[in-house]
């Protein structure tokens, strides 16, 4: 392993596993980590500053989530996504996204609500102009304020757990994101019934613009 990573450095209220978690994670976002790249655990906690305890649990959850590939006793890797990988990936955000977004809707305080419109702006903005990366971000931020504002604890810890799978198996991936785009129109509807509060619309309109009915 040749790549570098920086050292962590604590600060007042980071849980250091999450923060390992998070740093690996973001390498292979960011492809500092790229597919194929073998890791070792005892590289990884040194370059960190960290517990090779701390890389291997780190590395564990990574795995769950389709980002590495770990053969005990002979190799941890970098995986490449699969069209497979990527269509379970699509459908999981879709149904996830959906019902978070009916929950929100339903408890969402004014401010919260009125936050969700403003990241929503952004969303169309993104369909109008045909730009799928534009959108696939906007959607992205937007989300993490949806799921924020759902109040349900499950729900935000299921995506702090799978944000990282999500947008690498996801961004920049054409069929997740071309058909969104060929419904742009939806996205205004979409907002309309954001604004509304109709969280039953805006779920079943959501799945319908990413193919999913």
């Amino acid at each position: 392993m040749t790549v570098i990573l920086p050292p962590i450095e604590l600060t007042g209220g980071m849980i250091l596993g999450d923060e390992v978690y998070a740093r690996i994670g973001a390498a292979i976002l960011d492809g500092t980590l790229p597919a194929g790249q073998r890791l070792r655990d005892v590289d990884l906690a040194q370059q960190l500053g960290v517990s090779r305890t701390h890389v291997r649990e780190a590395l564990q959850r990574l795995e769950r989530f389709g980002l590495l590939e770990i053969a005990a006793g002979r190799y941890t890797r970098v995986s490449e996504p699969n069209d497979r990988l990527r269509d379970e990936t699509g459908e999981f955000t879709a149904y996830f996204m959906g019902n978070a977004l009916r929950i929100a809707l339903q408890r969402c305080t004014a401010d919260q609500h009125a936050a969700i419109v403003a990241k929503m702006d952004a969303v169309v903005d993104g369909a109008e102009r045909a730009d799928p990366l534009r959108l696939f971000e906007a959607a992205s931020t937007m989300f993490e304020e949806v799921t924020k504002a759902t109040g349900n604890t499950v729900f935000i810890g299921v995506v702090r757990e799978t944000a990282l799978a999500i947008q690498r198996n996801l961004r920049g991936w054409q069929p997740f994101l071309v058909g969104p785009i060929s419904r742009g129109d939806g996205y205004a509807q979409l907002r309309e019934h954001i604004v509304t509060r109709d969280g039953d619309n805006a779920e079943q309109l959501l799945r319908y613009l990413h193919g999913i009915v």
